[in-house]
């Protein structure tokens, strides 16, 4: 794959029943899509695969939706799911790239080295005609040794600091009328709008058919939105699940996210934080 964070359908299949190899389903949907990733899980779901539910393995003291968790919640939660340390581990979901990219992303901020993302997810691997299986999925208990990257993880005023100072860039994930204030927040209580000086590449514009673009596309939308990817990046979305997906694209348009808003528009729409509206101005 051209994006090292990424295998594909064909690297996993060859390593189906590897103990070393753990799918990770980690489905999860905005309401409106009318989903439900567990149950979807419990119906159908690629072999040895374990489900990470980002509703429960998270900060459950706040009101904001799926935070992360401390380090020793996520290392409990994960080492009982049968994940230890050393462990390769391969995020998938059932739309083909959307939660899939949070799943990598937490487990790289708790210090796995060996995560990816499956390129098309679960709707290409049922498209080959590559085995499924149902039901509860166990594993044996693991450890696991947390190694947080607390840098990577950005809070509202870490935020506004950076934007005042200009030390970074701030990327906005969302679709572009909810970051104009044209469209209402899913969420309610939130205002519309975004961040003063951010900017705004929704992830739609770099996920194709429910996989991620190939690298001149990722290319051209970042440069369409004024994003310099050559320089520090933090990203932001509506409640800190699509800002992954652009932090694994611009992995794959040659840049990095040095940082992702956790509490994204759910937090910072929720108070006493500026919001603008309209285009983007940088």
């Amino acid at each position: 794959m051209s994006n090292p964070n990424l295998v594909s359908t064909e690297w996993l299949s060859e390593r189906l029943g590897d103990p070393d190899v753990i799918p990770v389903d980690g489905s999860w949907y905005l309401p409106a899509a009318k989903r439900d990733g567990p149950a979807e899980f419990f119906g159908a779901h690629i072999p040895g695969a374990v489900f990470f539910d980002i509703n429960t393995v998270a900060d459950l003291a706040t009101d904001l939706p799926h935070m992360l968790p401390s380090p020793e919640v996520f290392a409990e939660a994960v080492g009982k799911l049968g994940i230890g340390d050393g462990a390769t581990v391969v995020a998938y979901d059932g739309a083909g790239l959307f939660a899939a990219a949070r799943v990598w992303w937490t487990f790289k901020v708790f210090g796995v080295k060996n995560v990816y993302v499956l390129d098309g997810g679960l709707p290409k691997w049922k498209a080959e005609g590559r085995p499924i299986e149902s039901g509860s999925a166990t594993r044996a208990p693991a450890t696991f040794t947390p190694r947080f990257d607390a840098a990577a993880v950005r809070n509202a005023d870490d935020i506004a600091a950076g934007l005042e100072s200009k030390a970074f860039q701030v990327i906005d994930a969302r679709p572009a009328a909810r970051f104009r204030g044209e469209a209402a927040e899913p969420r309610p209580g939130l205002a519309s709008g975004h961040i003063p000086g951010s900017l705004n590449v929704p992830f739609d514009q770099v996920v194709k058919d429910g996989r991620l673009a190939d690298e001149a596309a990722l290319r051209a939308a970042f440069e369409a939105a004024g994003v310099d990817v050559s320089a520090p990046i933090v990203t932001t979305c509506g409640s800190g699940v699509s800002a992954a997906i652009l932090a694994l694209a611009l992995e794959g348009a040659g840049g990095k996210a040095e940082g992702l808003y956790d509490g994204s528009w759910a937090e910072w729409g929720a108070g006493q934080r500026p919001v603008a509206t309209g285009p983007a101005k940088g």
